[in-house]
């Protein structure tokens, strides 16, 4: 019986670990969790749908080039309070309004990344592929976008361990995830949900650059084979 009632004491003490809480908790947690994947997936997914066309037109039209890029730093710039007071007369309090200024954070990062891979790629690729005759279409799905995917995946790398981070802001109107937990374990001062959700975002953010990390090495098996071969 001591044992029980040492284990719950360390809610009444407001300690910053305490087991008891992730086994009372464990169902809000779990709710937070997939709610912040799941906005996290989302912005990234949706990001990247928007920042592949950009990157393809400043390609196409360099003249586009400052325009979009500067466009993308400075919404980047904008602190996520006054993005979200932007967003709010489109999307009121809804995951939309969260979503939307994710995707818009994610801009400069997928964009200068996709624009990088492609530039990235040796001019004899894609002169062999013409002589192939390969047209504009073809080339870009099998050629460039292969030897892309380093630079490119490393850009959604980066950009989804932000996102990870930049969702907790969600909490501002009740769509952060794990945020949601920690802003009311702030406000509460409630120290065991305050470490556990930060914990809990820490592990999402590396779990999920690792899981994309495997994901490059799987798509991209030639970057290894210079090791390999260096090894040898």
């Amino acid at each position: 019986m001591s044992t029980g009632l040492a284990a719950r004491s360390c809610l009444t003490a407001n300690d910053w670990i305490c087991g008891e809480y992730l086994r009372t908790r464990s169902q809000e947690l779990t709710e937070a969790t997939v709610e912040h994947v799941w906005i996290t997936a989302a912005s990234v997914l949706i990001g990247l749908a928007v920042a592949f066309p950009l990157a393809l037109l400043v390609r196409a039209r360099p003249a586009f080039a400052a325009p979009v890029l500067g466009l993308t730093t400075l919404l980047y710039t904008i602190p996520s309070l006054a993005m979200f007071s932007l967003l709010l007369p489109v999307f009121g309090l809804s995951a939309a309004l969260v979503v939307t200024g994710l995707v818009l954070y994610s801009l400069t990062i997928l964009v200068r990344n996709i624009l990088a891979g492609l530039d990235a790629v040796p001019a004899e690729a894609r002169e062999a592929a013409r002589g192939m005759g390969y047209g504009p279409g073809r080339l870009l799905w099998e050629v460039e976008l292969p030897l892309a995917l380093p630079a490119l995946m490393a850009g959604v790398r980066i950009a989804t361990v932000s996102t990870v981070a930049l969702t907790t802001v969600g909490a501002l109107i009740g769509r952060g995830g794990l945020g949601n937990l920690i802003d009311d374990g702030v406000q509460t001062t409630f120290k065991a949900q305050v470490l556990t959700a930060s914990v809990l975002c820490v592990l999402l953010a590396a779990a999920a650059d690792l899981l994309l990390l495997g994901a490059q090495r799987l798509l991209t098996p030639w970057t290894r084979i210079p090791k390999a071969g260096r090894a040898a």
